[in-house]
């Protein structure tokens, strides 16, 4: 049962969803032959939201000095997950070691700095602690492929500007509240010590959905809801989809069809 806090804080949510997730990705969720998939998988989110939102900086709102410190920054964490090069238990110490200038030329890049900056460094310190977490259970990281949520929501990004970067971000902000979602889903479905790092996790990142968007409208030359309206439909139609690859943000499972 969510305490009052909690059900206050996933709400919002809730409400900018056009679906719960199915019970019978839950009911799959919690076997205990899902959880070294789900755990290696909710890794990988957290590092792609972190590159995602490096990505947005790097385009749209810093030098090309700037943008090579961000690279920097992300590089130990990428030679781990994808190269299976050094020591997790290093990555704790990293941090940004420059000042991001923004681009005098856009009006909005120190905004967009601001916001993703702080998000980047949230999913980083997120993205540690899974590992602790698969640690504590004796999972081993192995490389796994990723889930076709994310790439089915970026296919319909439009082609011109600034009509891409807004619609990125409104995909941003899907990607993060069904993330938000699903803690909660599964928080109290789990074995306590992972459901209660769900629910920190919920605490810290509630609101990143909303940065997302609001990021979106000020950048757009208009209202964006019809946009939010398209995507919302394209995110449900991929969760309330059969899905054969059971992952974090996969639709239902094959064996509940």
């Amino acid at each position: 049962m969510l305490s009052a806090e909690i059900q206050q804080l996933i709400y919002p949510v809730q409400q900018f969803l056009c679906c719960a997730t199915p019970d019978s990705w839950l009911k799959q969720a919690v076997k205990p032959e899902s959880l070294s998939v789900l755990l290696h998988d909710h890794l990988i989110c957290e590092l792609k939201a972190a590159q995602s939102a490096m990505y947005l900086i790097r385009r749209y709102a810093v030098d090309e000095q700037s943008g090579e410190a961000l690279l920097q920054w992300l590089k130990p964490y990428e030679d781990f997950t994808y190269r299976q090069q050094g020591d997790w238990h290093e990555l704790a110490a990293l941090s940004l070691k420059k000042s991001m200038l923004p681009k005098a030329s856009s009006q909005y890049a120190q905004d967009l700095i601001d916001k993703m900056v702080l998000l980047i460094k949230e999913e980083l310190h997120h993205f540690y602690q899974v590992l602790e977490v698969m640690q504590q259970h004796g999972i081993v990281y192995q490389k796994i492929t990723s889930s076709r949520y994310a790439k089915g929501l970026l296919r319909h990004v439009r082609t011109f500007e600034p009509a891409a970067l807004v619609d990125k971000l409104i995909c941003g902000a899907f990607i993060e509240a069904r993330s938000c979602e699903r803690f909660a889903k599964l928080a109290p479905l789990l074995p306590p010590r992972i459901g209660e790092f769900y629910i920190s996790l919920l605490r810290s990142e509630a609101r990143h959905y909303q940065d997302y968007l609001a990021l979106a409208q000020d950048i757009a030359d208009e209202n964006i809801q019809s946009r939010i309206g398209f995507f919302a439909q394209q995110e449900a139609e991929l969760v309330m989809s059969v899905d054969d690859d059971f992952k974090f943000h996969s639709g239902v499972p094959v064996a509940a069809n």
